[in-house]
């Protein structure tokens, strides 16, 4: 059984994927959404299709006064936010012996600096008014690592970390970590390795849809406030990771 979900949610990297799956589910539930990603003419093109209750702003993850002041329309916009979606990042996989020093550091950045900004950004509001909810898309690969995944799986594992970090700091803001299996997605597209890249073409034969984790999702955010999911993994059935 599904509630409406009257609810403000943000939500990052909403230009495609998993994050414009959740905006359509959500909206399509009830909520109203403000969504970012550096492709506007994504978000321009989704909000203008989905109507009133979607808006949009430019943001990189990575600049905490962007994402501070990306918080702050959201609220000038809908009178108030419950609710994150720490969704956006990348995986350019590469063996360590690769020494691919940049695409670590870009890794690192999205991914954990990321998700630490958009807490930042919206924590003393969920402080102040003793409610909130982050919901932190991390992957398979926080529980494990293979070949070429050891940065990748380090960036997500943190996120793990951090996303259970805050749920013990605060007895009113809920914490839910989502770990998406392979999923059907542009995630990966940055792959440098043309070996890897392949592999992971191979692998996603049998991705699930998008869909599958907006709907975990929005089963944590239909949640009563006093009950926190606080992990999903969600995998293909046919997953061996």
């Amino acid at each position: 059984m599904t509630r409406t979900i009257d609810k403000v949610v943000l939500i990052t990297g909403a230009s495609s994927g998993i994050g414009e799956a959740t905006t359509r589910e959500l909206v399509a539930a009830g909520a109203r959404l403000f969504i970012g990603a550096r492709r506007t003419e994504r978000l321009k093109a989704l909000a203008d299709e989905l109507g009133e209750n979607v808006a949009w702003q430019e943001l990189d993850v990575t600049d905490g006064a962007a994402f501070d002041a990306f918080a702050d329309a959201a609220a000038e916009r809908f009178g108030r936010i419950d609710a994150l979606v720490n969704n956006a990042g990348i995986m350019p996989l590469s063996m360590l012996a690769s020494l691919k020093r940049d695409e670590w550091k870009r890794m690192i950045d999205v991914n954990i600096h990321g998700v630490l900004n958009g807490i930042a950004a919206v924590l003393p509001r969920f402080v102040a008014q003793e409610n909130g909810h982050v919901i932190n898309v991390a992957s398979v690969a926080a529980r494990i690592v293979t070949p070429a995944s050891s940065v990748y799986s380090a960036t997500k594992h943190a996120v793990r970390v951090i996303t259970d970090g805050l749920r013990q700091e605060h007895n009113n803001i809920r914490a839910t970590l989502i770990s998406p299996g392979p999923t059907t997605s542009e995630l990966g597209h940055d792959v440098s390795d043309p070996n890897i890249a392949a592999w992971i073409k191979q692998g996603l034969t049998a991705a699930q849809s998008p869909f599958a984790i907006a709907q975990a999702i929005r089963y944590a955010l239909e949640q009563p406030d006093n009950v926190d999911v606080s992990e999903m993994v969600v995998r293909p059935t046919a997953s061996p990771f």
